[in-house]
């Protein structure tokens, strides 16, 4: 019966199973690999410059003494900026503080809650519009809201104008991280007599939290760049955020955007390569920020 087989099969012709680019089909999907990598390696043309522009010309300044000192004068040598990395950090921070809190609410309720609802698609809506919100009118309502309301410029009118810019991102990349928890597990848990909170609390952030912190990463690196809502907001500082032992939040306050793009403009060599160390610093800052949450996000996993 298997010669018999044998025999039936060695009378049918197969196509050739080699790969030849002689194939339209095969020359086809190789010219197109082809292009996707020249693509992308022209895509991160610009990406690698800007870093070697940052490493050689902004590590030439790094120094101890560029986180301790604060900004020269005109013609002042040295200095530092060690009051605006505090200061960034610090709005970022506030602006963690409010935007996280809100933006992972909002997205279980969209996903989880009334993700059908007329209000459900209206929040949508708006979060998206929000994500193509110029910066400068978070900076303008934020003046409004706290700046005219508090009369000074201060820290926490600049971490308002930061979440506000940080809250979309954080709710929509939520609501999707919430929405990719299995249906399986939320039925477990209510089938051993959990309840809906217990649900969320113990089931659906757990699972989540890996996309959770991606989004807020996300939102950190936008918020941490922004310079125009700062302007309208925190405005600058010379001085560092601590004076003779008390935290002085309610009066202008130093961020790294905003001296990059006031020492950028300026004649004065010092101040331009202070910038060039500063957006160094920034970038590593955001680096290090997005390191640690993916370090947390997988031992919260694996644990």
């Amino acid at each position: 019966m298997s010669q018999e087989i044998t025999d039936a099969f060695e009378d049918i012709d197969f196509p050739t199973l080699e790969r030849s680019l002689r194939h339209p089909r095969t020359f086809f999907s190789s010219a197109l690999s082809i292009l996707t990598g020249v693509v992308t390696v022209v895509a991160c043309i610009p990406l690698f410059s800007v870093l070697f522009m940052l490493i050689w010309r902004g590590g030439k300044r790094l120094s101890l003494s560029l986180l301790t000192e604060t900004p020269p004068s005109a013609f002042e040598s040295g200095g530092g900026f060690g009051n605006a990395i505090v200061g960034t950090l610090l709005m970022v921070g506030i602006a963690i503080l409010i935007s996280v809190p809100f933006g992972v609410l909002a997205a279980l309720f969209l996903a989880e809650f009334g993700s059908g609802s007329k209000t459900a698609s209206a929040v949508r809506f708006c979060a998206k519009l929000l994500t193509g919100f110029p910066s400068i009118l978070a900076g303008v309502f934020a003046y409004a809201a706290v700046v005219l309301v508090t009369g000074t410029y201060s820290a926490p009118a600049g971490g308002i104008a930061l979440s506000i810019l940080m809250l979309p991102i954080v709710m929509l990349t939520a609501e999707e991280a919430i929405k990719m928890v299995p249906h399986r597990m939320k039925e477990a848990a209510i089938g051993m007599g959990a309840t809906q909170t217990q649900v969320v609390w113990k089931v659906i952030l757990p699972t989540a939290l890996p996309g959770l912190l991606t989004g807020v990463m996300l939102a950190v690196a936008r918020a941490a760049g922004e310079t125009a809502p700062l302007l309208f907001t925190a405005l600058n500082s010379n001085y560092w955020i601590v004076q003779d032992g008390e935290l002085a939040l309610m009066d202008p306050t130093a961020s790294l955007a905003v001296l990059i793009f006031n020492f950028s403009g300026v004649p004065f060599e010092n101040q331009i390569e202070l910038a060039w160390a500063a957006a160094l610093v920034l970038v590593m800052i955001v680096l290090v920020i997005n390191i640690g949450g993916q370090i947390l996000s997988r031992n919260k996993v694996t644990s």
